[in-house]
C-alpha cells in the first residue's frame, strides 16, 4: 500500500513514500500512467510547472516554503548514489 504524501512530515518519511512508489511500480507498474522513468520525470516536471493549479482546484495553496533544492539534489544523486 503506498503511504500518502499528505503523511510527509520529515525526510524520513519522504524516504519512506519513495519507497512505497518503488514497491507499487513493482507490484503494478502497468496500471502506472507513466511507468517508464523518461515519461515519469517528464510528468513529475509537469506537475511541477502546475503545482499551483493543482493546489488551487483541490481548495489548498501552495506551501511558500520548502526546500526545492534538497528535492533537487536527491533526484541528482540518484543518478549515482550506490
Amino acid at each position: 500500500m503506498m503511504t500518502s504524501p499528505d503523511h510527509v512530515d520529515s525526510r524520513e518519511d519522504l524516504a519512506a513514500f519513495v519507497r512505497s512508489l518503488r514497491r507499487s511500480h513493482a507490484e503494478d507498474g502497468g496500471s502506472w500512467e507513466h511507468a517508464d522513468l523518461p515519461n515519469f520525470l517528464e510528468a513529475l516536471a509537469a506537475w511541477m510547472d502546475d503545482a499551483d493549479g493543482w493546489y488551487r482546484n483541490t481548495g489548498q495553496e501552495l506551501p511558500p516554503g520548502g526546500d526545492w533544492a534538497f528535492f533537487a539534489r536527491a533526484l541528482q544523486a540518484a543518478t549515482t548514489y550506490e
